[in-house]
């Protein structure tokens, strides 16, 4: 009968362990609240990876959009439209990021951080030996190195991009400020 219990403790403990774990970082609004402004979601919410379904306003919001054409330093008179379409966005430390996927960017995906070459990696260095680099076709956009092949065995070299504290590339999102 004392096992049963220290086991019955044993398992009360590791659930409970990751019950709290599993939401370490991450808040909640107010149960029942609803929010349609970015900037008030992300304080309320803490850090999501993309809004829930407690966020009620557009999928981007015309603040986010404008604020990540001023991020990219583009001109005024690039249309607005090319920043609504694609962007994504999230909250971390109750503010508000941005990214958009204009050019390939990975945007709705964590960085990739491994070392480890892919079997697509390996196969392209295997047709074309000691090249200096592999392209991102066969490596993916997500990556964070510079890959290439030693001999026929794929490499990591160079690492491109830092990562933030929720695992994506620091170099492709944007916080955005209050409008």
């Amino acid at each position: 009968m004392k096992n049963i219990s220290s086991l019955f403790l044993i398992i009360s403990a590791v659930l409970i362990f990751t019950a709290a774990s599993c939401t370490a970082g991450d808040k909640s609004p107010e149960a029942g609240k609803t929010f349609d402004n970015p900037f008030a979601y992300c304080k309320a919410a803490g850090t999501v990876d993309s809004p829930g379904a407690d966020y009620t306003g557009p999928k981007v919001p015309e603040s986010i959009a404008r604020g990540l054409k001023k991020a990219f330093g583009s001109p005024e008179s690039t249309p607005l439209d090319m920043f609504m379409n694609g962007t994504y966005w999230r909250c971390m430390d109750g503010n508000v990021y941005a990214c958009n996927v204009g050019a390939n960017l990975p945007c709705e995906s964590k960085a990739d951080v491994s070392k480890e070459p892919t079997e697509g990696m390996n196969e392209y260095c295997k047709e074309n030996a000691n090249s200096d680099f592999i392209p991102m076709y066969v490596t993916g956009h997500s990556t964070v190195y510079d890959w290439k092949c030693d001999g026929t065995a794929a490499v990591a070299g160079k690492q491109l991009s830092e990562v933030d504290a929720r695992g994506y590339q620091k170099n492709i999102w944007y916080e955005i400020s209050r409008p």
